[in-house]
């Protein structure tokens, strides 16, 4: 179960990285390690089998949701960055509540 958190983690903090390198974005640097790291620890916990591991695997996918779906609303999701952040979010999103519905 810890290996999409450490998946979806590696993904968002290359993202962040290449945001920084292509467009010098200091706040796409930030997001993407700071998003990175939560899933790494959440991917952490969950190898551990530790509590609160699922459920911050559960609010960092959907924080990457609706921070996906708020961006692509006002380009109508023409840009790839917001389906981008939009699709992974919400593949994780549906992966870790499915996993919290068969845990609890």
């Amino acid at each position: 179960m810890e290996h999409p958190a450490y998946t979806l983690g590696l993904l968002s903090a290359i993202g962040g990285t290449m945001g920084y390198v292509r467009k010098g974005s200091v706040p796409s640097l930030a997001a993407g390690l700071l998003v990175g790291g939560l899933y790494g620890y959440a991917g952490y916990l969950l190898h551990g089998n530790r509590d609160g591991g699922l459920e911050l695997a559960l609010g960092t996918s959907a924080f990457l949701l609706a921070t996906g779906i708020v961006r692509g609303i006002p380009s109508r999701f023409t840009k790839p960055v917001p389906v981008v952040l939009t699709l992974l979010g919400g593949l994780g999103s549906a992966y870790y509540f499915k996993k919290y519905k068969e845990f609890y």
